[in-house]
């Protein structure tokens, strides 16, 4: 069932705390218990924008088509080499969005992310720089702590159910594929008061299935995506891969 709450996040970005749950989705994850520290992200002048939040996105990515074609990186060895764990899908980001595609970004200077953060959220975004990126592209908009910005994302990432990704992956051999719209009604189908139309199913050229976007309005529940969010068209075929 889906745990959104608009009056716990509002307490949650308030400053209260949140305990972290236990996240299906990384499975036997154990933080490390040396992590390398993040590098200071500084953005350009014309990338900073300060525009008014009119909702958000939750970006969800598929770690196996990510470490398909990425894996043997040295930033992608905690995900990628199973050594924390073995990941389905991961916490991309949570993204404050306006009214339009100019949404808000580097709000303000942030410093590099606190130990204590990296290894309490890294079975749920297993990359270190990647972190600290969200932190100062996305959650300086949201938030003036990390702990902050990161326990609103893990709520709401641990809110939600995923469908059975091995059964819908061997459906395109089965020559019933399916499509960015079944992928998106799978979610909403065991995710009570999420619709389909607040899913936006992202996949590379060659049909694969990167990520699922959440579309969120002000209140943080879930709301139909606005057409500047992009992703496949309803009927584009997806395919899913497994790993191995």
């Amino acid at each position: 069932m889906l745990r959104f709450s608009a009056l716990f996040l509002a307490i949650l970005l308030a400053g209260s705390a949140v305990e972290q749950s236990v996240n299906a989705q990384a499975w036997q994850c154990r933080a490390p218990a040396n992590l390398s520290r993040p590098t200071l992200e500084i953005p350009k002048k014309g990338q900073i924008r300060r525009t008014t939040v009119d909702g958000y996105v939750l970006a969800l990515s598929w770690s196996r088509e990510h470490c398909k074609r990425r894996g043997n990186g040295a930033r992608n060895l905690l995900q990628c080499n199973g050594k924390i764990g073995d990941f389905g899908f991961i916490l991309h980001g949570l993204w404050p969005e306006a009214k339009g595609p100019n949404y808000p970004q580097y709000c303000r200077s942030v410093g590099v992310l606190p130990r204590k953060v990296v290894a309490r959220n890294i079975c749920m975004t297993p990359d270190v720089q990647l972190m600290q990126h969200e932190w100062a592209k996305h959650g300086s908009c949201m938030a003036r702590k990390p702990e902050t910005y990161f326990g609103a994302a893990r709520l709401m990432f641990n809110a939600i159910e995923f469908p059975d990704m091995d059964r819908l992956s061997r459906q395109y051999k089965k020559g019933t594929p399916v499509n960015a719209a079944g992928l998106a009604t799978a979610f909403a189908d065991i995710n009570e008061g999420l619709p389909a139309n607040a899913l936006k199913v992202k996949t590379n050229r060659r049909g694969w299935l990167e990520e699922v976007r959440v579309c969120l309005g002000k209140n943080f529940r879930p709301r139909r995506c606005p057409n500047f969010v992009r992703g496949a068209p309803a009927k584009a075929q997806v395919k899913i891969w497994r790993g191995g």
